[in-house]
């Protein structure tokens, strides 16, 4: 069945810059070329040191009694938290690349996922590594799991590295396959729309941080590691679905289906790790990983298969 993609939608994100129009939208081409990518990666390293040299700062002048900042939060304990401030925003870049994917390859922005969930991991490693610092010994090493979070992370590393060359599989597999241009259009409208929805989160989300941080002192019982991501996790959910759904219009095909239906329950998994404690959380972080490794090879060999017959 071919996908029926409304006319009057599509010439608007085509070409709703044009010049009839005297709305100053920003162009569908810009917001997913690599110019727009460049940008923003630089953009972001900038910011990234720029906040980590005033983190760095204020962890200094706090230590020395230059200032006094009247929370107890780890944050400002150790010279090894403040590399928490420029990995926050290199998580922000990876959620703008798992959108800009989206268009391009289902497979990318699914392992965009795994590599975030991964990254995150690895702030938390740093943030336990501040605290141990602090407190001097290593009687804190079996509070923070320490020994969890070292070996999730190198798994997880293992797993997005076998993840990768299988995604280098189903690109030559599907360069076979037929143009799906008019699918790809309704994935480009989907992240164009998401790029504003994540941002309006981000500024909630900073917002009601500092809210809670300078105002309320509510600092003991924020779980940073969960902040943002949360939601973000929660509206890919809505949005995996909603490709699954539209997929049918263009191929019936069991194996794709299979594919995108693991691929959701993998990052329902990732979710609700984020409501869990460590040990469980790292399993069930695991566990959708492997289960998106495991549901993609055979994919391929299902495809393979096909392709051979």
């Amino acid at each position: 069945m071919a996908f029926l993609f409304p006319k009057h939608l599509n010439n608007f994100v085509i070409n709703y810059n044009k010049s009839n129009s005297d709305l100053k939208f920003i162009p569908l081409t810009y917001i997913t070329s690599d110019k727009s990518k460049n940008f923003i990666e630089k953009t972001t390293l900038f910011l990234a040191l720029f906040f980590f040299i005033i983190h760095l700062s204020l962890i200094y002048l706090c230590q020395n009694q230059i200032i006094q900042i009247p929370l107890n939060s780890n944050l400002f304990s150790s010279p090894i938290s403040a590399i928490y401030t420029p990995f926050s925003f290199i998580l922000i870049y990876e959620v703008y690349l798992l959108v800009y994917y989206i268009p391009k390859s289902f497979s990318n922005y699914i392992i965009k996922q795994y590599e975030i969930i991964s990254l995150i991991i690895l702030r938390k490693l740093f943030k336990d590594l501040s605290i141990i610092d602090q407190n001097g010994g290593w009687d804190q090493f079996q509070d923070f799991h320490l020994p969890y979070q070292l070996i999730t992370s190198l798994i997880l590393f293992i797993v997005i590295y076998l993840f990768n060359i299988e995604i280098k599989k189903t690109i030559k597999i599907n360069t076979k396959g037929k143009s799906l241009n008019k699918f790809i259009k309704f994935k480009k409208i989907i992240s164009t729309l998401l790029y504003p929805v994540l941002f309006l989160l981000a500024v909630y989300t900073l917002i009601s941080w500092f809210n809670d941080l300078f105002i309320n002192f509510k600092i003991d019982n924020l779980n940073l590691d969960k902040l943002f991501f949360y939601e973000v996790f929660s509206i890919l959910i809505v949005v995996d679905v909603l490709l699954l759904l539209v997929s049918f219009f263009y191929t019936d095909e069991f194996h794709k289906i299979f594919r995108n239906s693991g691929f959701i329950i993998s990052t329902i998994l990732i979710r609700l790790s984020f409501g869990f404690q460590t040990p469980l959380s790292n399993i069930l972080i695991l566990s959708a990983v492997f289960f998106g490794l495991l549901i993609l090879i055979i994919h391929n060999k299902y495809e393979a298969n096909l392709n051979k017959s």
